[in-house]
């Protein structure tokens, strides 16, 4: 029988972490983050805090992985702690939606982005909205809208799977390539910020007139935390490819304590270019805040930098995704019947080629109808909430299993796992009020949070089938 070989090194799993986080989130989302707080301060601490919490549930994951270093992570530490139910669910709901609907979105961006440099294709209005359908509860899909960057979309999606396909270290050695390029085009952009002539110190000591105050304050915090907590997705992407990865209980730990630790140094010092080149009203009104800073600094020069810069960490985070992703969907294939065709490892190139091919087919399917972004957003919710059960999980094993062999141990146990546990219990709520409040006021038609919760469920009936099956 075919197995996986043991073959990522410490280098290629930070490159990993590290590429699979710094996507576009870093290029979009500190404008509507800095207009909910108001102060460039509370900018900078949003994303260290976000950092923060973020590393205190890799640790916590962390434990589990090296207990249990097997291809699919997360899928298997449900199913050794809570049971193959839950662990299908959470299989389900990554493969029907966040994590192929998740590949697809940041290869989109990639390919948007792209399309500053290389003119794609674009059919006449009339045509792109002559045939269209509508999904209920999700909204009407038009297949043909932005026909040339859904074609490269899906080239992306389909270069990176027969990359991954052929050979687990030609996309290790991609990852790392593109990991470095990609720091090194970030390290060019904060050392630009010394050749700029418009930027002020000030910035950091101004706040906008309608800066949060009171309760107001706290909501402010929570929509902020959000938008960062976008920022650092993929960061258990590590934990997928666990089965693979050479001396697991020393890899993953160290990879995951760097490698958030790079990325938060980044994330950090990018807020600080922008605030240091654009007044917080400025940087609280671009649509593109990276762009609005690069241009400062260099005109055209700096826009076409800044979009050379979201190519690469986008293709990076594609192909680092694609990698990691396709191990859930294996170990989902491997438990049930339902699914087996995926849960194979080819003979020859020992990489999970089924479940790669099948995750790019579905992604491809996502990206013609237009939906990821419209699903994706709706299980950010459910997303979370397996977060939270993946640091509860240690806590139970640490009762039920006190023997159980752990050569790596979360520091600072329980409290690390406490704060996250607590935190998402926090985050959870307060986004499902959020929702409920937009829903009653109008704002959308939908209650996002409620429905990625039905979705997920959907997979309950296909649990009992495959259960019958077997």
């Amino acid at each position: 029988m075919s197995e996986f070989k043991r073959t990522l090194q410490l280098p290629t799993t930070i490159a990993l972490i590290v590429g699979g986080i710094i996507g576009s989130g870093i290029f979009m989302k500190p404008a509507s983050m800095m207009a909910h707080l108001g102060s460039s301060w509370w900018l900078l601490e949003v994303w260290a805090l976000a950092g923060c919490i973020t590393l205190c549930g890799a640790l916590s994951n962390a434990e589990l992985a090296t207990i249990y270093p097997e291809t699919g992570g997360q899928y298997v530490f449900f199913s050794k702690i809570y049971g193959n139910r839950f662990a299908f669910l959470y299989g389900w709901a990554s493969m029907a939606v966040f994590n192929t609907g998740g590949n697809a979105s940041v290869a989109y961006v990639c390919s948007t982005y792209t399309g500053y440099f290389i003119p794609l294709p674009r059919l006449a209005t009339a045509t792109e909205q002559a045939i269209h359908f509508h999904i209920p509860l999700i909204g009407d899909i038009f297949p043909l809208e932005n026909i040339g960057v859904k074609a490269l979309t899906i080239f992306i999606i389909i270069l990176f799977t027969w990359i991954n396909y052929k050979s687990v270290n030609w996309g290790a050695s991609l990852q790392r390539w593109l990991t470095w390029i990609k720091l090194l085009a970030i390290g060019i952009l904060v050392l630009g910020v010394f050749n700029a002539s418009k930027c002020s110190l000030h910035h950091f000591s101004e706040t906008l007139p309608d800066k949060p105050v009171g309760w107001a304050m706290i909501a402010a915090w929570m929509s902020a935390l959000s938008g960062a907590f976008w920022g650092y997705e993929g960061w258990n992407n590590i934990t997928f490819v666990s089965g693979e990865i050479y001396r697991p209980q020393r890899n993953i730990p160290l990879s995951l304590f760097f490698g958030l630790l790079i990325c938060t140094l980044v994330y950090v010092a990018l807020n600080a270019v922008y605030i240091y080149m654009l007044a917080p009203e400025d940087l609280a009104s671009s649509s593109w805040v990276a762009s609005d800073a690069a241009r400062m600094m260099g005109g055209i020069l700096g826009a076409g930098l800044i979009t050379a810069m979201v190519v690469i960490s986008t293709l990076g985070a594609t192909n680092g995704n694609v990698l990691s992703t396709a191990r859930v969907t294996y170990a989902l294939g491997a438990a049930n019947s339902l699914f087996s065709w995926a849960g194979k490892v080819h003979p020859r190139f020992h990489t999970p080629g089924n479940a790669l091919w099948l995750n790019a087919f579905w992604a491809s399917l996502l990206i013609v109808s237009g939906s990821f972004d419209i699903l994706t957003d709706m299980l950010v919710f459910v997303t979370w909430f397996f977060y939270g059960m993946s640091a509860l999980g240690v806590i139970i094993l640490r009762i039920r299993k006190p023997d159980l062999p752990r050569a790596y141990k979360v520091p600072f146990y329980p409290y690390l796992p406490l704060i996250f546990v607590l935190f998402t219990v926090v985050f959870l709520l307060a986004t499902l009020v959020t929702d409920i409040q937009q829903y009653l006021s109008g704002k959308t038609h939908l209650v996002n949070s409620l429905l990625g919760v039905a979705i997920t469920l959907l997979g309950l009936p296909l649990y009992y089938w495959s259960k019958a099956r077997n």
